[in-house]
């Protein structure tokens, strides 16, 4: 039986099903079958997520697919997966290795902009993490692919892309800087990917446990119920990264709610054992034990 993946048709999601397909192959999973279809978000990309929606504008027609029978697999870049997915008929079936979750700078490094230059993204989280350390900077918005952001660089300026994302396409030596994570949390499941079928597709399910990567899978689960447990909207600027031990299964999440201007910023840092419990009670402590009701804004 041939296993079909449906992705987006962008060349960096193409890859990401390619490295999937490839995953498979190794683990002995030969017949597979990569399936385009194009999302909202792919369709309209000159207009601002929130307005599409929020993320479920680059999820829903993937998961279309695969709820319709027209693909076996929705193969999603975690991140833009919204906090609560508009679709029980399907489970979170597996998590391969994740990719390095970190943020760049394309350009100018941090300490090279200029007072007053000009930092290029469509994120909340990134440009009020940016200008909570550099409050003289200048943002404009970035929408597109990859390479469609990297031809807008504007002159002694930067724009902010993910490190996973450069190297997924053979680039990674575009970047100026490699944020850490000190200075810049990244979005919730940055760097991962999740695949997604139906819950009764016990086919396809068992095809994809070759693939599953516990770790991964544990800190994406820390991660989004995170974000679940906010129940902010994706204009929120908010971000969150787990680790976690194989030897203990000892769990750590670093988790942050921001002002849209960056001028407030709140960070905490959990460890537990169960990653959803994890995620949630961080997101609780931000919320009522530093105040970070007040800065979320709704969807």
């Amino acid at each position: 039986m041939t296993l079909r993946l449906a992705t987006r048709s962008s060349p960096l999601a193409l890859e990401q099903a390619r490295r999937v397909q490839a995953r498979l192959a190794a683990c002995g999973v030969t017949d597979v079958e990569i399936v385009t279809t194009e999302s909202e978000g792919d369709l309209r990309g000159d207009v601002p997520i929130s307005a599409l929606g929020g993320w479920g504008a680059f999820t829903n027609a993937i998961d279309r697919a695969v709820i319709e029978g027209r693909a076996d697999v929705a193969v999603h870049s975690a991140k833009d997966l919204p906090s609560s997915v508009p679709a029980p008929e399907l489970d979170l079936a597996a998590v391969p290795e994740r990719a390095d979750a970190r943020d760049v700078l394309v350009g100018a490094g941090l300490e090279e902009l200029a007072p007053g230059g000009l930092v290029l993204t469509g994120a909340p989280r990134r440009r009020a993490q940016l200008a909570h350390l550099r409050p003289d900077l200048c943002f404009g918005e970035l929408r597109g692919n990859v390479k469609s952001r990297l031809d807008k660089l504007p002159d002694g300026g930067a724009v902010v892309v993910a490190l996973a994302a450069l190297e997924r396409l053979g680039i990674a030596l575009a970047a100026a800087e490699v944020l850490p994570l000190s200075v810049m949390l990244p979005q919730v499941g940055q760097g991962a990917l999740a695949l997604r079928c139906r819950m009764d597709d016990e086919a396809s399910r068992a095809s994809l446990e070759a693939i599953d990567d516990a770790i991964a899978h544990r800190c994406l689960l820390a991660e989004r119920a995170f974000l679940a447990e906010l129940g902010g909207g994706c204009r929120s600027p908010v971000g969150a990264y787990a680790t976690s031990q194989a030897s203990t299964g000892l769990m750590e999440i670093e988790a942050m709610i921001a002002s849209g201007d960056g001028h407030l910023m709140l960070r905490r840092r959990l460890r537990g054992e169960d990653p959803t419990e994890l995620g949630r009670e961080v997101a609780r402590q931000l919320l009522s034990e530093d105040g970070g009701a007040a800065l979320l804004e709704g969807p």
